[in-house]
């Protein structure tokens, strides 16, 4: 209320950003004399159904959030911000979107949990859309026009309605991070689920949190595997609604697919008899001599996680890195799974560059009878992998340039292989494998 009460007395006149969440109705007018400043407006958090015909007057708008509000139909009005980069409208109550209702300056749309059953053709004008985010709606296709987004990047479409991914998806030249479980296009994806214990919470001792996502919280615990041995545990209990990702059902049926790997955070058992019957998995403790290898990205990068300034790799560690995520994706594509989310900052590393993936959350299902969809898959992910390759070599200090600089010229001719605009020409994961040992 202090805000809205200082936007309405005029004492944030030049002000680049603005957040207010105050169970609006209407758009408060007085926004609009901040025409001259306003770069980042957040009105997420309110019960607000419309904009008005003179929002366009924000010429220096670029990213604009009304999510968790009201709106049935995406505002027209958007399209006159010629700057706007990032709309975010996640969890209204979203049914249309007009042609050319938005800029053609979008890199990133997150339209998350609404009831859209279509998006326009207009949205192939969409140039330079890199992040696409349509999980939780009721869509049945894409428009074909949308094979013109060659610069799109990541793509989320879990728990909608489509019977077939979009022939021309898997065709985009930099598509690497997508998420599709929780369409009928799975149902006939058979997973082979390996036995898994179930632990009782009763078993469980809740100690601390070490972390919350879209889907669920993961705390520090300890489980009395044995009348006289407790051993420490992560546990995630999942949060049962729809996250940008898709449904945490999934996430769980990913996990228990995937099964034990090296390079996989090791997962224990499914969790029973919660108390507000909530689902479970508990994994392995991991120590905390790991760390998350990188963050997630920012407003700037949209689609490539960010780093601490400063932040250097030696040689050893950039290749024993790349040997474990790699082996861990073939070996889950080995397996018909997709991770969806190969990122740094889903990955956790030692100091001395062993490294554990993680977080399940985008992975998606695909059959083995279809090895031209599994190809087109995998060469996807591999081009994610390519980005990470990327990152870390932009970050390697060689401790000796004389005799490293040919082994890092090697990696960065496999990084390059990685992402061939062709994902036809992209290496697979075992050959990546193979050739990573060379180095």
């Amino acid at each position: 209320m202090e805000t809205l009460n200082a936007l309405q007395s005029g004492q944030l006149q030049g002000a680049k950003r603005l957040a207010l969440a105050a169970g609006l109705t209407q758009f408060p007018l007085e926004i609009l004399a901040l025409a001259d400043s306003l770069e980042i407006l957040d009105l997420t958090h309110n019960h607000l159904t419309s904009l008005p015909d003179e929002f366009g007057c924000l010429q220096k708008l670029r990213i604009a959030f009304f999510s968790h509000n009201s709106f049935e139909a995406l505002p027209a009005v958007l399209a006159e911000c010629p700057n706007l980069s990032m709309v975010g409208f996640k969890s209204n109550k979203l049914t249309t979107i007009a042609e050319n209702a938005l800029p053609a300056s979008v890199r990133w749309l997150i339209l998350t949990d609404n009831r859209l059953e279509k998006v326009p053709a207009s949205l192939g004008r969409l140039s330079q859309l890199q992040k696409l985010m349509l999980a939780g709606n009721q869509l049945r296709s894409l428009p074909e026009s949308m094979v013109a987004c060659q610069s799109l990047e990541l793509i989320r479409l879990s728990a909608n309605r489509l019977t077939a991914l979009p022939p021309w998806l898997l065709t985009l030249p930099r598509l690497s991070w997508l998420a599709y479980a929780g369409n009928p296009l799975c149902e006939s994806t058979s997973a082979t689920f390996p036995s898994l214990a179930e632990i009782d919470w009763a078993a469980l001792t809740i100690q601390h949190v070490l972390g919350e996502g879209a889907s669920g919280v993961i705390y520090k615990g300890r489980w009395a595997a044995q009348p006289t041995q407790t051993v420490d545990v992560a546990i995630k209990v999942f949060k049962g609604n729809v996250t940008s990702d898709g449904f945490p059902v999934d996430e769980m049926r990913s996990c228990m697919a995937a099964g034990n790997h090296p390079h996989l955070v090791k997962l224990l058992g499914k969790v029973s008899h919660h108390p507000e019957q909530k689902a479970g998995l508990v994994f392995a403790f991991v120590p905390p001599t790991y760390q998350t290898l990188g963050n997630p990205p920012n407003l700037e990068t949209c689609t490539r996680d960010t780093y601490p300034p400063d932040t250097t790799f030696s040689l050893s560690i950039v290749v024993r890195v790349a040997q474990g995520i790699a082996a861990a994706a073939a070996h889950l594509h080995a397996r018909g799974i997709l991770h969806g989310d190969l990122y740094a900052h889903n990955i956790l590393v030692s100091n001395t560059g062993a490294s554990l993936l993680g977080d399940f959350g985008a992975a998606s299902f695909y059959p083995s009878s279809l090895p031209s969809l599994a190809r087109s898959l995998e060469c996807l992910e591999v081009r994610a992998f390519g980005c990470l390759l990327e990152d870390l070599l932009e970050r390697c200090a060689l401790d000796d340039p004389q005799a490293q600089t040919e082994r890092r010229d090697r990696l960065a001719c496999l990084q390059q292989d990685c992402m061939n605009p062709v994902p036809s020409l992209r290496p697979p994961f075992a050959t990546i494998c193979a050739v990573l040992a060379t180095i």
